[in-house]
């Protein structure tokens, strides 16, 4: 079951320490911000649906970046659950769960990466069979030192935890037994995609990718 559910999900979170959560509002800047994520080794992409262009720009980058793996965020139903499927992604991104999204999860071929912060909600999960799971808002629901205190009682769990994260704070995350990833948006600053400077981001990807 737990195969099915997050299939190849632990495999493509392995690929770089971080993952950028991407809010994309111009369709345009889509396939150059994401081409300059992937070559500076950031591969793993996690485009949230709050925008309007959310899924056109997966779509996109889907079908002209090479080498980006591609997943949903900020997913909260079943029917966007099946749009990303549809648009291409091979994960879907939720901040918490619910017993619909859940059980949609088991109907669609898409790996879902739901969202534990307590104890009982992080139960909860691995009894559906989630052994992977985004521990979110991180730095407000108790940064690392809380989710170092989960790994003792639930160390069959592993986390990628998003909310808050810095380049200075990210070392501290990494270290932790039940950590497989971070998401984070610093590598992606605003200014740098209004002025087109992919490069920019390049190199901020690159530094990113170079955290432990």
């Amino acid at each position: 079951m737990t195969e099915t559910l997050q299939k190849g999900l632990e495999a493509a979170l392995k690929l770089a320490p971080v993952v950028p959560v991407m809010v994309i509002e111009n369709v345009k800047d889509a396939v150059p911000l994401a081409r300059a994520l992937v070559q500076g080794g950031l591969p793993v992409l996690e485009i949230t649906l709050r925008t309007e262009t959310a899924l056109d720009s997966i779509r996109a980058i889907v079908a002209e970046v090479e080498g980006a793996i591609i997943g949903s965020g900020t997913v909260l139903t079943s029917q966007q659950l099946r749009d990303s499927r549809k648009a291409g992604c091979t994960f879907a991104v939720s901040p918490g769960s619910t017993g619909k999204l859940l059980s949609a999860a088991e109907d669609e071929d898409i790996a879902l990466l739901p969202g534990g912060v307590t104890a009982s909600e992080c139960m909860a999960l691995l009894e559906w069979g989630y052994i992977i799971q985004k521990f979110f808002p991180a730095e407000p629901a108790g940064g690392a030192a809380y989710l170092a205190s989960l790994a003792s009682p639930l160390p069959q769990i592993k986390f990628c935890p998003t909310g808050g994260i810095t380049p200075a704070l990210a070392p501290s995350y990494l270290k932790l037994s039940n950590v497989i990833t971070v998401g984070g948006s610093w590598m992606i600053p605003k200014a740098l995609i209004a002025a087109g400077d992919w490069a920019g981001i390049e190199k901020l990807a690159r530094e990113a990718s170079a955290l432990k």
